[in-house]
C-alpha cells in the first residue's frame, strides 16, 4: 500500500508541474519578465515551506548540518531556478505538451545516467535495453507531440 501511495504522489507531482508552469507563465506575462515570475514563485514556495516548518514539523537545529555538505550541492537551488524559469519561457512558446515532453525526456535520460553510475548516492541500477527502450519511447512520444 505504501508503494502505491508513493506512485500516486509521484504522478500527482508530475501532473502539477505543467499547471505550475502555466500559472508562472501568466505571472511572467503580467510582469513582462520571466525572471520576476520565477522569483515570485520561489518566494511563495519559500513562504509555504517556512510556514510548514513553523507549524512544528521541522527541527531547525538539523539545518545546521547542511554546512558540512560539499559547496557544489548548494547549486541545487540554482538548478531549480533554471528549471522554473525555463518552463516559464518555454511553455508559452512551445506549448505545454511539447515543453513537458522534452522536460520529461531530459529528466528520464539524466535519471538513467544517474542510476547507472550511482550519482549523488543513488542506488546503482545499470543501464539495460529495457531502460533505454523506455527513454526512446518517451523521446518518440515527444516527437509525435511536436509533429502533430
Amino acid at each position: 500500500m505504501k508503494f502505491i501511495l508513493l506512485l500516486v504522489f509521484a504522478f500527482a507531482a508530475g501532473m502539477l508541474a505543467p499547471v505550475q508552469a502555466g500559472m508562472n507563465a501568466k505571472i511572467g506575462k503580467a510582469l513582462h519578465d520571466p525572471f520576476y515570475a520565477a522569483l515570485i514563485s520561489f518566494a511563495v514556495g519559500t513562504a509555504g515551506l517556512l510556514s510548514y516548518a513553523l507549524i512544528g514539523r521541522m527541527d531547525f537545529a538539523a539545518i545546521r548540518t547542511v554546512s558540512g555538505v560539499h559547496w557544489s550541492l548548494w547549486l541545487a537551488g540554482l538548478l531549480g531556478a533554471f528549471y522554473v524559469t525555463a518552463t516559464i519561457v518555454l511553455a508559452p512558446r512551445l506549448g505545454t505538451a511539447l515543453t513537458f515532453g522534452l522536460v520529461v525526456a531530459g529528466q528520464l535520460t539524466m535519471a538513467v545516467i544517474m542510476d547507472h553510475f550511482g550519482l549523488f548516492g543513488m542506488p546503482i541500477q545499470p543501464v539495460n535495453w529495457p531502460r533505454l527502450a523506455g527513454v526512446a519511447l518517451i523521446v518518440g512520444g515527444t516527437m509525435l507531440i511536436r509533429w502533430f
